[in-house]
């Protein structure tokens, strides 16, 4: 198995033109199964889709960070290039950041061969929201990138997964994985009066995690016990709200789109041409729904 993805230089590349679209993209997380919504996201900046405001959780708020400043491929040349960067996920990772997988790399370390663009990730006609756990309530920070002292600080945290990533201090607090207590925010793009809004998801429409018996959080966490529950609760919390995008869904009240084939890649995938192929299979379905999607926002 190749280290290199066969087809890394066939992903698209360029800065994202034309102006605002009006309404809010809601991101789910996934990890690296976000290849897929990175993929749709090339698709829809390449025909001048570029939603006034974004919200993400986990890495869905990386993915968001990308698409905010309009660079086409960023996100998935900087996963495809690096999966087995002992720097982002491996042995270095682990001795640098004491994690699975050190989000500096991408948040830092990747500028010095890819330049986030800044001025368009801090345009000030846009909103951007990276959704992280607060660990001392187990209640979700909706962190906006102009009212929080540092808003990588708080992607890193949003996209830091519980048990094998330390907490991240975001304005004095200590947070993990928004996924811990909100997996696809759309309820806040609904309380923030968004009349179109646009979900991409990581799972197939039908997918729903087990619910299980067990609390492994309560160990791990046991002085942040608030945090645990929810985090032990967060699969089930996760199927209600896909029931209820669902049910918004067939309503017209909001867009989603998802996976069409059941995914089977893992959250830390290692089979690289795995990960390509779920990259692409979101760039074409991305490019299928456009048609669709803009007649929902015209609408």
């Amino acid at each position: 198995m190749s280290n290199v993805y066969s087809k890394l230089d066939q992903i698209p590349s360029g800065t994202a033109q034309g102006g605002l679209t009006s309404g809010c993209l809601v991101l789910e997380g996934g990890a690296l199964r976000t290849m897929y919504s990175q993929g749709v996201l090339d698709a829809w900046m390449q025909n001048e889709i570029n939603f006034q405001c974004v919200i993400g959780t986990s890495a869905g708020a990386l993915t968001g960070m990308n698409y905010m400043a309009r660079q086409i491929g960023r996100s998935a040349r900087a996963n495809l290039s690096s999966r087995f960067n002992s720097n982002f996920i491996g042995v270095n990772s682990l001795r640098k950041a004491h994690a699975l997988i050190r989000l500096d790399y991408l948040l830092k370390d990747y500028n010095q061969i890819e330049l986030l663009n800044v001025r368009n990730f801090f345009d000030p006609e846009r909103r951007f929201v990276a959704v992280v756990a607060n660990c001392d309530t187990g209640e979700r920070m909706y962190c906006d990138r102009d009212h929080c002292g540092n808003i990588m600080d708080a992607i890193k945290a949003s996209a830091s997964m519980p048990f094998v990533t330390p907490m991240v201090n975001v304005d004095g607090i200590p947070g993990l994985d928004g996924g811990s207590c909100c997996k696809i925010p759309f309820q806040w793009a609904i309380e923030q009066g968004y009349e179109k809004i646009v979900i991409v998801k990581t799972r197939e429409k039908e997918f729903r995690k087990t619910v299980s018996d067990r609390r492994p959080a309560e160990k791990i966490y046991r002085n942040h016990q608030a945090f645990a529950t929810a985090l032990d609760n967060s699969n089930e919390m996760y199927n209600l709200q896909c029931d209820a995008i669902d049910q918004l869904e067939k309503e017209g009240r909001v867009f989603v789109v998802s996976p069409q084939k059941k995914v089977q890649v893992s959250r830390v995938e290692r089979n690289i041409e795995k990960l390509g192929d779920l990259y692409w299979e979101g760039y074409e379905e991305g490019l299928a729904a456009i048609e669709e999607l803009k007649e929902y926002l015209n609408h």
